[in-house]
């Protein structure tokens, strides 16, 4: 009732002095909070109440900017309903913009320490998030010629806070999205911006709620919609960032007193369950806003109906409705941060010609594939016009270092609990290249390295020489029952050739030196003991569009290989019950022999929260009888070493065959963000080519398991409990972090 009344007062002193009133709007910042000004912005909308001016600081400042600049408050529903936060907010970029040569090694560590100024550095703890710069410069594409944000088709202005001095910093020029990414960089969380000779954080610490800055603009009758509950009660302070954050907003407490007097029509959101980070819950959050927007509908529905009475409808004509589509004629480039990497190498690498064409979205995939060679940390692009109706783009760059320590963990019941220990150089031998070696230190020693060198321009072709070296038990079954172990010492080499046309396949071909060792550690009825050494010369095809390297949500991946295995060196001898046998007798040679193997697996979204999962695993032995030195292994649920076929249901190394087929079919949902819940059921055939029939093995199983787990910044904690059909056993399965 209060705002109705002063409402009709405004407008009667309005009325007397002949003049329309200018509506301004102020959104506070917030965090996730801040997609309740959403909701707001709808019942705007919806009554017809034409803003004249707009305000925000930190997220407040990106929903106002999309505004201001012709989105309708209904697109902005969709667009945050389509966000991908979990990429936004992160360091991370999607596995698709990586090379192929990348992608088996990127997101493996959970910590990664660049080599700066001849020491190892600790990691930062705070944002770059590329691709949130990317998707700011994909929403406001089409407003990259205002530089003057009074030019938008609503004026507006963003508020942030300039390091030095601790004032506030009001964005009212210049680029867009370096004014919002200014305005929303949270001290400890995201990187401050240098933006016009200034280094910024976020706007909240020092002005939160800026209706003065609206009021400054001409504004007559200011609505303030506020998501901030203002400093937290002591029972709410548990940490030590908390505490940080907690002291840089003492400032700001005070301004908001004052802020808040200066509305007209103030609008404190209830969301005092939510937090900045709620991300997770921005459905929870958005629809919060849209029911507190459809209560206050009558309000603004009176207002707009009153003001268009007396001085007529509101002429809409120029705001811009964004689109897509368009593009832009770029006519030149310019490269700012290049140190390692030449001018040259940069536009080949995101593919950029002068004269031509790009949407927004063509730049920001063209921009991913620059970051996907791992040697940039962050590339960021503004838009300038020029006098040919096109524009001069101009790319910010940060280079990563070129020598990184890596360190991750894992566990699970077969390799035991082993610490991952990485380093990775780029042109440490030679220029266009990348070596590394990885230590797997626990319970299973591991080794392996590897160098990759680049060939020609293009980047397209690569030769890699890699070697490893392992120490695995593996058990001995019966029946399903476990009767002995083998302790396998196992060596090989690899030199490769390869073609990748795009980001998402590669062919190539090579040779493989092999040695395996077994020694039995528990004795079993049957055992072998010796070594083999051969080598294998293949060929083989990837494809892999998925998304992300641990839980995939879509995509797919393929490897195969087609090989050929010669000049095998056998030394070894088969016992029964302590007996020798003979080899020529049970029918066991080392010839010769063909080999195919494949690995399918495809990930499909079912809805918001749910994937759906299905993957072929197959190999065979043509014309083989040796028995075990490379045969297949059934068993585990993760994949751990050469040879082997993920089942579920049966422990690592339950049977050995020389043939195999596979088909898994899974589903995983998520509870939240990182909690998740997954079924998987699995069937296979096998031993139907090349039989072997020294082991026995059903040549049908079947088996499922039901998981939880919870994506950890080290990787997946995922425990499961599993059943096989033909054993009617159940077992239960830990697995932690990503394997070596």
């Amino acid at each position: 009732m209060k705002q109705f009344l002063f409402a009709a007062l405004l407008l009667f002193s309005f009325e007397a002095m002949g003049q329309r009133p200018k509506i301004g709007l102020t959104l506070s910042g917030g965090g996730a909070k801040g997609l309740a000004h959403i909701g707001i912005l709808k019942a705007i909308d919806s009554a017809g109440l034409k803003i004249d001016y707009i305000t925000g600081t930190s997220m407040g400042s990106i929903v106002g900017a999309l505004y201001a600049s012709g989105y309708s408050a209904d697109q902005l529903e969709q667009i945050a309903k389509r966000l991908d936060w979990e990429l936004l907010l992160t360091n991370a970029s999607s596995l698709r913009a990586q090379v192929m040569e990348e992608k088996s090694e990127y997101g493996k560590y959970g910590v990664e320490l660049p080599w700066i100024n001849n020491r190892f550095r600790l990691p930062s703890g705070v944002l770059e998030s590329e691709e949130l710069w990317l998707k700011f410069s994909e929403l406001f594409f089409h407003v990259y010629q205002i530089k003057d944000f009074s030019k938008l088709p609503i004026p507006f202005k963003c508020i942030a806070a300039d390091v030095a001095t601790g004032e506030a910093v009001v964005l009212d020029k210049g680029d867009i999205v370096t004014a919002i990414r200014s305005s929303m960089a949270i001290p400890t969380v995201f990187t401050a911006v240098e933006n016009n000779g200034k280094k910024l954080v976020d706007g909240g610490v020092v002005r939160n709620f800026p209706v003065k800055d609206v009021r400054e603009m001409g504004a007559d009758y200011v609505i303030g919609s506020n998501v901030s509950t203002g400093l937290l009660p002591k029972e709410r302070v548990n940490n030590a960032l908390q505490v940080l954050l907690q002291i840089a907003f003492f400032k700001e407490a005070e301004d908001l007193k004052i802020q808040i007097k200066d509305c007209d029509l103030y609008l404190p959101l209830p969301i005092e369950n939510y937090n900045t980070a709620s991300f997770n819950k921005s459905d929870e959050i958005l629809r919060l806003g849209i029911e507190e927007g459809r209560r206050l509908y009558p309000i603004f529905k009176h207002l707009a109906d009153s003001i268009n009475a007396q001085y007529g409808e509101t002429e809409q004509s120029k705001i811009i409705r964004p689109s897509f589509t368009d593009s832009v004629k770029l006519t030149s480039i310019e490269i700012h941060g290049l140190e390692r990497t030449t001018p040259a190498f940069f536009a080949h690498m995101v593919g950029y010609y002068d004269n031509r064409y790009y949407t927004a979205a063509k730049l920001n995939n063209m921009i991913r594939k620059a970051f996907g060679t791992r040697y940039y940390n962050k590339i960021t692009y503004t838009l300038n016009p020029d006098e040919n109706h096109g524009a001069r783009i101009i790319f910010d760059v940060i280079e990563n270092p070129e020598t990184f320590a890596k360190i991750g963990l894992h566990y699970n019941k077969f390799t035991g609990i082993s610490v991952l220990a990485n380093i990775t150089s780029r042109n440490f031998f030679t220029a266009s290249s990348r070596s590394y070696l990885t230590l797997n230190f626990g319970e299973r020693f591991r080794l392996k390295g590897e160098h990759l060198q680049y060939l020609g321009r293009g980047k397209n072709v690569a030769a890699i020489a890699d070697i490893q070296f392992e120490n695995l038990i593996f058990p001995a079954y019966t029946n399903f029952k476990k009767t002995g172990e083998y302790k396998n010492y196992y060596t090989q080499s690899n030199l490769k050739i390869q073609y990748s046309r795009n980001r998402s396949y590669t062919v190539g071909t090579g040779i493989r030196y092999e040695s395996t060792e077994l020694q039995p550690s528990i004795e079993t009825a049957i055992q072998f003991n010796g070594d083999n050494h051969f080598f294998t010369h293949f060929l083989y095809w990837k494809v892999n569009t998925l998304d992300r390297p641990t839980l995939p949500k879509k995509g797919l991946k393929l490897e195969t290989e087609l090989g050929y295995i010669f000049n095998q060196r056998a030394d070894v001898t088969i016992t029964q019950n302590g007996i020798p046998l003979n080899k020529d007798s049970l029918g066991i040679s080392f010839n010769n022999y063909q080999r195919l193997m494949a690995n399918f697996e495809l990930y499909t979204p079912l809805g918001k929260r749910s994937v759906f999962s299905l993957m072929f695993q197959g190999g065979v032995n043509f014309n083989y009888a040796q028995n075990i030195f490379n045969d297949f292994v059934i068993g585990g649920m993760v994949r751990t070493f050469r040879n082997q076929i993920v089942f579920v249901g049966l422990e690592e190394g339950s049977f050995f065959t020389p043939s195999v087929g596979a088909l898994q079919a899974g589903l995983r949902v998520n509870a939240n963000t990182n909690l998740y819940f997954a079924a998987r059921t699995n069937a296979l055939v096998n031993n139907f080519i090349s039989q072997n029939n020294l082991l026995q093995k059903p040549e049908f199983l079947s088996g499922h398991a039901l998981s939880v787990g919870y994506n950890t910044a080290l990787g997946p904690l995922e425990l499961s409990f599993q059943f096989n059909d033909q054993s009617s056993k159940f077992s239960s399965y830990i697995n932690f972090g990503i394997n070596f």
